[in-house]
Protein backbone atom coordinates (compact mmCIF):
# COMPACT_ATOMS: atom_id res chain seq x y z
CA UNK A 1 0.00 0.00 0.00
CA UNK A 2 2.94 2.33 1.01
CA UNK A 3 4.32 1.64 -2.69
CA UNK A 4 1.25 2.18 -4.51
CA UNK A 5 1.23 5.76 -2.14
CA UNK A 6 4.10 6.43 -3.10
CA UNK A 7 3.92 6.22 -7.21
CA UNK A 8 0.85 8.49 -6.85
CA UNK A 9 2.64 11.04 -5.50
CA UNK A 10 5.22 10.75 -8.12
CA UNK A 11 2.63 10.80 -10.74
CA UNK A 12 1.47 14.06 -9.31
CA UNK A 13 4.63 15.93 -9.89
CA UNK A 14 5.82 18.12 -12.70
CA UNK A 15 7.86 16.71 -15.34
CA UNK A 16 11.20 18.73 -13.74
CA UNK A 17 10.74 17.21 -10.99
CA UNK A 18 9.98 13.55 -11.94
CA UNK A 19 13.39 13.50 -14.04
CA UNK A 20 15.52 15.34 -11.48
CA UNK A 21 13.78 11.92 -8.76
CA UNK A 22 14.51 9.36 -12.13
CA UNK A 23 18.34 11.03 -12.00
CA UNK A 24 18.89 10.95 -8.16
CA UNK A 25 17.45 7.28 -8.60
CA UNK A 26 20.10 6.27 -10.90
CA UNK A 27 23.26 8.13 -9.72
CA UNK A 28 22.74 6.54 -6.44
CA UNK A 29 22.67 3.10 -8.33
CA UNK A 30 25.61 3.76 -9.87
CA UNK A 31 27.36 5.18 -6.62
CA UNK A 32 26.48 1.90 -4.70
CA UNK A 33 28.03 -0.07 -7.63
CA UNK A 34 31.53 2.64 -7.29
CA UNK A 35 31.16 1.34 -3.52
CA UNK A 36 31.40 -2.12 -4.34
CA UNK A 37 34.92 -1.45 -5.64
CA UNK A 38 37.81 -1.08 -3.98
CA UNK A 39 38.23 2.77 -2.84
CA UNK A 40 41.78 3.19 -4.20
CA UNK A 41 40.47 2.79 -7.90
CA UNK A 42 37.02 5.13 -7.34
CA UNK A 43 39.12 8.17 -5.26
CA UNK A 44 40.93 9.70 -8.50
CA UNK A 45 37.48 10.01 -10.15
CA UNK A 46 36.19 11.80 -7.13
CA UNK A 47 38.93 14.59 -7.90
CA UNK A 48 41.54 16.35 -6.00
CA UNK A 49 42.72 14.69 -3.11
CA UNK A 50 42.79 16.96 0.00
CA UNK A 51 42.10 19.96 -2.12
CA UNK A 52 38.81 21.97 -1.15
CA UNK A 53 36.37 24.09 -3.23
CA UNK A 54 35.72 27.41 -2.51
CA UNK A 55 33.42 27.94 1.02
CA UNK A 56 32.06 31.15 -0.81
CA UNK A 57 28.59 31.15 -1.39
CA UNK A 58 27.54 30.95 -5.12
CA UNK A 59 23.64 31.87 -4.87
CA UNK A 60 23.05 31.34 -8.66
CA UNK A 61 23.18 27.59 -7.83
CA UNK A 62 21.45 27.76 -4.58
CA UNK A 63 18.29 26.42 -6.20
CA UNK A 64 19.79 23.49 -7.89
CA UNK A 65 21.52 22.81 -4.81
CA UNK A 66 19.15 22.77 -2.87
CA UNK A 67 16.83 20.58 -5.45
CA UNK A 68 19.76 17.80 -5.94
CA UNK A 69 20.02 17.54 -1.88
CA UNK A 70 16.03 17.26 -1.80
CA UNK A 71 15.97 14.87 -4.66
CA UNK A 72 18.98 12.41 -3.17
CA UNK A 73 17.45 12.14 0.46
CA UNK A 74 13.65 11.83 -1.12
CA UNK A 75 15.18 8.75 -3.46
CA UNK A 76 17.62 7.27 -0.98
CA UNK A 77 14.32 5.88 1.15
CA UNK A 78 13.02 4.08 -2.05
CA UNK A 79 16.07 2.62 -3.56
CA UNK A 80 16.65 -1.33 -3.66
CA UNK A 81 20.29 -1.07 -2.32
CA UNK A 82 22.10 0.56 1.23
CA UNK A 83 22.21 4.72 0.27
CA UNK A 84 23.90 5.71 3.43
CA UNK A 85 25.88 8.77 3.04
CA UNK A 86 28.73 7.48 1.08
CA UNK A 87 26.38 6.58 -1.91
CA UNK A 88 24.35 10.24 -1.59
CA UNK A 89 27.79 11.80 -1.44
CA UNK A 90 29.14 10.50 -4.63
CA UNK A 91 25.29 10.60 -6.20
CA UNK A 92 25.26 14.09 -5.34
CA UNK A 93 28.88 15.12 -6.77
CA UNK A 94 28.15 13.67 -9.89
CA UNK A 95 24.60 15.49 -10.19
CA UNK A 96 26.04 18.87 -9.23
CA UNK A 97 29.24 18.06 -11.77
CA UNK A 98 26.91 17.47 -14.73
CA UNK A 99 25.14 21.10 -14.06
CA UNK A 100 28.46 22.87 -13.69
CA UNK A 101 28.65 23.21 -9.81
CA UNK A 102 31.94 22.42 -7.95
CA UNK A 103 31.67 20.74 -4.69
CA UNK A 104 34.00 18.88 -2.13
CA UNK A 105 33.38 15.42 -0.85
CA UNK A 106 34.85 14.80 3.13
CA UNK A 107 35.54 11.06 4.28
CA UNK A 108 35.60 11.46 8.34
CA UNK A 109 35.61 8.74 11.30
CA UNK A 110 34.96 8.74 14.73
CA UNK A 111 34.91 6.12 17.44
CA UNK A 112 30.81 5.45 18.61
CA UNK A 113 29.89 5.02 21.90
CA UNK A 114 31.46 1.49 21.97
CA UNK A 115 34.43 2.53 21.02
CA UNK A 116 34.37 1.21 17.94
CA UNK A 117 35.49 3.25 14.68
CA UNK A 118 33.04 4.47 12.48
CA UNK A 119 32.98 5.81 9.31
CA UNK A 120 31.18 9.38 7.66
CA UNK A 121 31.07 10.94 4.19
CA UNK A 122 29.19 14.73 3.47
CA UNK A 123 29.35 16.98 0.53
CA UNK A 124 29.20 20.80 0.43
CA UNK A 125 28.75 22.90 -2.45
CA UNK A 126 29.99 26.57 -1.69
CA UNK A 127 28.39 26.86 1.87
CA UNK A 128 25.60 24.90 1.47
CA UNK A 129 25.80 21.33 2.34
CA UNK A 130 24.10 18.60 0.06
CA UNK A 131 24.34 15.54 2.22
CA UNK A 132 25.40 14.33 5.36
CA UNK A 133 25.65 17.41 7.50
CA UNK A 134 23.66 16.12 10.21
CA UNK A 135 26.40 14.58 12.09
CA UNK A 136 29.61 15.59 10.56
CA UNK A 137 30.79 17.49 13.58
CA UNK A 138 30.95 14.21 15.22
CA UNK A 139 33.90 13.35 12.47
CA UNK A 140 37.41 13.67 12.05
CA UNK A 141 37.95 14.58 8.49
CA UNK A 142 40.68 11.89 7.51
CA UNK A 143 40.35 12.61 3.20
CA UNK A 144 38.49 15.66 1.37
CA UNK A 145 38.16 15.49 -2.66
CA UNK A 146 37.42 18.88 -4.67
CA UNK A 147 35.49 18.32 -7.81
CA UNK A 148 36.31 21.46 -9.61
CA UNK A 149 34.48 22.44 -12.73
CA UNK A 150 37.28 24.17 -15.08
CA UNK A 151 36.19 26.08 -17.71
CA UNK A 152 35.94 24.64 -20.83
CA UNK A 153 37.95 26.00 -23.69
CA UNK A 154 35.52 24.75 -26.51
CA UNK A 155 32.89 26.57 -24.50
CA UNK A 156 31.38 29.76 -26.25
CA UNK A 157 29.29 31.12 -23.56
CA UNK A 158 31.73 33.73 -23.26
CA UNK A 159 32.05 34.94 -26.67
Amino acid sequence: MNILRGIHAFLRLNNKTKLLFIEAFINLGRARYLKSIPFSKVAPSLGEQMKETTLSPITSNNEDIANISRAIHIMSRYTFWESQCLVKAIAGMRMLEKRKIESTLYLGTAKDENGELIAHAWLRSGSLYISGAEVMDRFTVVAKFAKEIRPNKLDKKDV
